[in-house]
């Protein structure tokens, strides 16, 4: 099960490094980059339940667990509100977009490099 864990939480990181920096890049947000989130979002969700399970321990108080929840959570919104923002069809929305994206990126690289950093410690 480590493995697929250890898989999905990779390709969370690169869909949502490949959606968030491919949005600054072509400077506005477009449908695919919206799919892109979905799918590390998704990844994140099924490599984190996985590790979870793995670990044999529900929710713990710990750096990691708190930044990782907080993480999925602002994942889960980037996601709505960008959604939101393409049926709204708002190009100077759009084309904003991304500073928020940043952000969200970099709060959630701090659980996926602590996640890293205590798995390969034990």
């Amino acid at each position: 099960m480590l493995i697929y864990a250890v898989i999905s939480i990779n390709l969370a990181f690169l869909f949502y490094t490949i959606g968030v920096w491919s949005e600054k890049k072509q400077g506005s947000l477009k449908k695919w980059h919206l799919v892109v989130f979905w799918c590390g979002l998704v990844f994140d969700t099924l490599g984190t339940t996985i590790m979870s399970k793995i670990a044999g321990v529900g929710f713990g108080i710990n750096f990691h667990s708190i930044t990782g929840f907080f993480a999925i959570v602002l994942m889960l919104f980037h996601a709505g509100w960008a959604t939101v923002v393409l049926k709204k069809n708002d190009d100077k929305a759009k084309m904003s977009f991304h500073k928020f994206s940043i952000i969200v990126w970099l709060i959630w690289l701090i659980p996926f490099i602590s996640g890293a950093i205590v798995g390969m410690s034990k």
